[in-house]
C-alpha cells in the first residue's frame, strides 16, 4: 500500500516501532490511525466508527474520552504535575489511593507499591518473591512457576513468567529460574470423557509433579491470572482454583494473583480473586485502575511479605527498588477518581446485570458452523472457532482463520481480540444490552462471510 508522503501513516512507518506488530508487514500496510473516542466506540482518521469489544487492551473500562477524568488530571497538573515517592517523600493523593486499594483488597493486604504498568507490577512481584525468600533464610527458593499461554507483561522477568513461546523467541528468554505448568483450557486440552473436575485434578497433579521434579526447596512462587486474558479469555474449569491453591500452599510457595485484566469489575466482582475464592500473597493490578486513561499500576503485598521487607531494610538499609513515575500524582488522581466513578454508577451492579446477558447472547453463536465452544464470566468471554463442531477439530493454523475473521470484523466496524483461532470479547464495562446485541450481530456477519470462504 502506498501512503501519501508526509501523511500520518507515512510518518508513522518512518519513525515508530510498534509493539506486538509484524514489523515487515507494517512497512507496507501501515497503521490504522485512531482519532477520537466516544462511549464504547473509537473512530479512525477517515471517520469510520468501530465498536471496541476489546476495550483497547482490556483496559478502557469506562469507554473513551471522559471529561470528568480529564478535569481531574488538569487540576492535579495545576497543583503539582509531578513529584516522586523516593527517600521518604510522599503526597496526599498517593496516600489516598493506597488506602482505597487496601480497603478494596479481596484478602487482607498490608502495603501498596506503585508502578506504571501491569508488566512492571508483575516484575516487581517477582523481585519481591526473591527478596522475601532471601529475608527468611531460603535463598535457594528462586523458581517462579507460571502457566503455558499465561501472560504477565513484557519486561524480561514478567515475560519469562509468561508461557507464550512467540514472546520468548530470539530474546534469550525465559530466564533460567522460570518454569511453566499446564494450560488449563478444558475444551482443547481435555482427554476423552474427562469432566471439568477431573481435568482440574490433572492440572493440579501436573503442578505438583513439576514442583517435585524441580525440588520443592527451589520453587518460590506461582503466578496466575484468575481468568486468562491473552491466552484467549480462558475461564478456569470447575474446582481448578481450589485444587491449584492447595498445591501451592502444600509446598510453601507464594501466590501472585495477576489481576491486571480481571481487577475492578471485569468478572462481576471487584476482583477475579473474589469470583474464584483466591487467597494470594500479592495482587498486581493496572488497566481498569485508571480506566486506561493514565499509565498506573499497583502491587498489593500482605503482612508477612512486608515484615520480611522490613527485616531486609534493617540489614541492608534502603529498599533498592523503584520507578521514577511510581505513584505519579496525576495518574494517582485519575485512578482515585476512577474508583469513585465505579462506586457512584454502581459498576459492579451494571456488570452483574449486563454480563449474564452478554454471556447468553454470545452463547447464541454456538449455532454458527464455525463456533465450537463459548465460555465466559462477567464481561469476558472466549469463543473457539473449529473446523468440525462434532469433534472440535481445529483448522490448519496455516489458514490463519483468526486473522481473516479479524479483518472481516473490522470491515464491519468491530474490534475484538483474536488469539489464533480464538475470539475474546472484553468490552468496556459500561456497554449496554442493545450495544451487546450490536456487537454480536457484527461478529455474526463476519463469521458468515468467513464461513462462505472456508466452506
Amino acid at each position: 500500500m502506498n501512503h501519501i508522503p508526509n501523511s500520518i501513516q507515512a510518518r508513522d512507518i518512518a519513525s515508530i516501532i510498534h509493539p506486538q506488530t509484524n514489523l515487515a508487514l507494517h512497512e507496507t500496510q501501515g497503521p490504522v490511525v485512531m482519532e477520537r473516542g466516544e462511549g464504547i466506540y473509537i473512530y479512525d482518521d477517515s471517520g469510520k466508527r468501530f465498536l471496541d469489544a476489546a476495550a483497547g487492551l482490556w483496559c478502557a473500562s469506562l469507554g473513551y474520552a471522559s471529561e470528568r477524568l480529564a478535569k481531574v488530571a488538569y487540576e492535579q497538573m495545576r497543583r503539582m504535575g509531578y513529584y516522586h515517592m523516593y527517600r521518604h517523600t510522599s503526597h496526599a493523593i498517593g496516600v489516598e489511593l493506597a488506602e482505597r486499594l487496601l480497603q478494596l483488597a479481596p484478602v487482607p493486604m498490608s502495603k501498596v507499591l506503585f508502578q506504571c504498568s501491569g508488566s512492571e507490577a508483575n516484575d516487581t512481584a517477582i523481585k519481591l518473591v526473591w527478596y522475601y525468600h532471601a529475608a527468611i533464610g531460603k535463598p535457594a527458593k528462586r523458581k517462579i512457576i507460571g502457566r503455558r499461554m499465561g501472560y504477565h507483561g513484557s519486561t524480561s522477568a514478567s515475560i519469562s513468567a509468561s508461557g507464550k513461546p512467540d514472546m520468548h523467541a530470539d530474546f534469550g528468554l525465559p530466564f533460567p529460574d522460570f518454569r511453566h505448568t499446564e494450560f488449563p483450557h478444558w475444551y482443547r486440552q481435555r482427554r476423552d470423557n474427562e469432566s471439568e473436575e477431573q481435568f482440574a485434578s490433572r492440572m493440579a497433579d501436573a503442578l505438583e509433579d513439576l514442583i517435585l521434579t524441580e525440588g520443592p526447596d527451589t520453587c518460590a512462587a506461582f503466578i496466575a491470572e484468575p481468568v486468562m486474558g491473552a491466552g484467549g479469555g480462558i475461564v478456569p474449569p470447575r474446582t481448578y482454583w481450589e485444587k491449584m491453591q492447595a498445591v501451592v500452599r502444600k509446598y510453601d510457595m507464594l501466590f501472585i494473583a495477576d489481576e491486571v485484566i480481571c481487577g475492578f469489575g471485569r468478572t462481576g466482582n471487584m476482583w477475579g480473586s473474589e469470583t474464584y475464592d483466591l487467597k494470594p500473597d500479592m495482587i498486581s493490578c493496572a488497566k481498569a485502575l485508571s480506566a486506561g486513561m493514565q499509565p498506573i499500576s499497583a502491587l498489593l503485598v500482605n503482612e508477612r511479605i512486608y515484615q520480611a521487607m522490613l527485616d531486609e531494610s534493617r540489614k541492608l538499609g534502603g529498599f533498592a527498588h523503584g520507578f521514577t513515575y511510581a505513584g505519579h500524582p496525576v495518574t494517582s488522581a485519575v485512578a482515585l477518581e476512577t474508583l469513585k466513578i465505579y462506586q457512584e454508577i454502581d459498576m459492579l451492579g451494571h456488570v452483574r446485570s449486563v454480563g449474564p446477558y452478554m454471556q447468553k447472547v454470545v452463547a447464541g453463536l454456538l449455532d454458527h458452523p464455525l463456533i465450537g465452544d463459548v465460555r465466559g464470566v462477567g464481561m469476558i468471554v472466549g469463543l473457539e472457532m473449529v473446523r468440525d463442531k462434532a469433534t472440535g477439530a481445529p483448522f490448519d493454523p496455516s489458514l490463519k482463520l483468526g486473522s481473516w475473521v479479524d479483518q472481516l470484523a473490522r470491515k464491519h466496524g468491530l474490534i475484538a481480540r483474536f488469539i489464533g483461532d480464538r475470539i475474546a470479547f472484553s468490552p468496556p464495562l459500561i456497554i449496554t444490552q442493545p450495544e451487546v446485541d450490536d456487537m454480536v450481530a457484527r461478529l455474526r456477519r463476519s463469521l458468515d462471510e468467513a464461513y462462505a470462504d472456508v466452506r
